[in-house]
């Protein structure tokens, strides 16, 4: 999955992996394997011929909140309107309602079937924003239940705080000083160790670009690196606010215009597009992959694991939507849930099968990558090597 392999995919035919501790020492046809390297080898598996991809990275998800939001969407099929549900307490408030009630262990026991279901696919790292305590005390319970999955489970969690999500209730009619509160969080929560990224939602309905720029100055001076839910509603102009801050992703973007896909380019700003949402919302505007392809951003996929639009946890579902939905190609689509992924979370040693690299890796019973794309509702995840062991 080399983005300068010379075969599609960069597909090795009868190939070998050596793994070294936690890394790979050494990838390559088998024939090629040096011997003395081979005779080190204290421990030889057949992988019977199977297709072997790099680990997938689910790099946007809010995987971690209270409750769910299945009566709203009955409601909703049933002819309410998101006005009549807001008006009920429903809606984004209702999760932080939810997730504010719930104590750290249990918004793990809520999180952790989730986790497990995107684990069980071949996922090996993935991100999990804050952004439904929308306080210091429930933003870092919720960054410390992400951390805590990581720690009991063999996945590697990276958590991006998401404090600027939306106004919470007692902030009403103030957001300008509810990004104050934001603004004064993130120190003290990057000060304990549960900020690996600053997020923000810049969009008609949640915060201004100057709103946000408030935030991504904050995360400069934390050190902190910054990411954006970005052009999903209208061309907001986040995308070229994101890229001037060197920002490692915008995501959704189906409003994206040419000058925010051109400021992305420059950044290396990858787009993060999740079909998920897009077909939750029974959203009409598709992503304008064909501009991100003439501009040469690189685009990721994920699930965006959350309550209200993309209650998904198959990544593998996701390929195939991002296929039939967004016209990706299946290299395109893998593409994204590997080495993109892995350089929309600013990860470098993770993404693709390489020596050098971690050994986080997934045998598949397919005979071409393409499948993994094609089916639906299918698992054919046979096993995964996580950091250089059998998970």
């Amino acid at each position: 999955m080399r983005a300068d392999a010379g075969t599609p995919y960069g597909l090795v035919d009868q190939g070998a992996i050596v793994v070294q501790g936690e890394s790979i020492a050494w990838v390559g046809h088998q024939d090629d394997l040096p011997t003395e390297l081979a005779q080190r080898c204290a421990l030889q598996h057949d992988a019977g011929g199977r297709l072997v991809t790099p680990g997938l990275i689910d790099c946007h998800t809010h995987l971690v909140y209270g409750g769910d939001r299945a009566y709203e969407f009955e409601l909703r099929l049933n002819g309410a309107t998101y006005e009549d549900i807001a008006r009920a307490g429903g809606g984004i408030a209702s999760t932080v309602k939810a997730t504010r009630a719930a104590g750290q262990a249990g918004l793990i026991a809520q999180s952790l079937p989730r986790l497990r279901a995107l684990m069980s696919e071949g996922v090996t790292t993935i991100e999990i924003k804050s952004g439904y305590g929308l306080s210091l005390d429930h933003e870092r319970k919720c960054l410390r239940a992400a951390r805590e999955l990581g720690v009991n489970e063999r996945v590697d969690v990276r958590t991006t705080f998401l404090g600027a999500h939306a106004v919470p209730p007692e902030f009403a009619g103030r957001p300008d000083d509810y990004v104050d509160a934001v603004v004064a969080m993130l120190p003290v929560l990057k000060a304990e160790g549960l900020v690996d990224a600053v997020d923000a939602f810049c969009e008609r309905i949640a915060f201004t670009p100057a709103q946000v720029e408030r935030v991504f100055q904050a995360a400069r001076q934390a050190g902190v690196a910054v990411k954006l839910h970005a052009e999903q509603l209208s061309d907001s102009g986040g995308s070229q606010l994101a890229a001037s801050y060197g920002a490692l992703s915008c995501d959704h973007l189906e409003w994206l215009g040419d000058e925010g896909a051109a400021a992305m380019a420059k950044a290396g700003t990858v787009a993060v597009l999740l079909p998920g949402a897009f077909y939750f919302l029974r959203e009409t505007r598709v992503p304008p992959v064909d501009l991100l392809r003439q501009h040469g951003v690189p685009i990721a996929i994920s699930t965006d694991c959350n309550p209200g639009s993309s209650p998904c946890t198959s990544l593998l579902l996701m390929l195939n939507m991002a296929c039939t939905l967004f016209r990706l190609t299946p290299h395109e689509a893998l593409a994204g849930v590997t080495r993109n992924a892995a350089q929309a979370l600013g990860l470098h040693d993770r993404g693709v099968i390489e020596a050098g690299k971690r050994a986080d890796f997934v045998l598949w019973d397919v005979e071409r990558p393409a499948q993994l794309a094609y089916v639906m509702g299918a698992n054919p995840m046979h096993q995964v090597i996580y950091r250089g062991t059998i998970r």
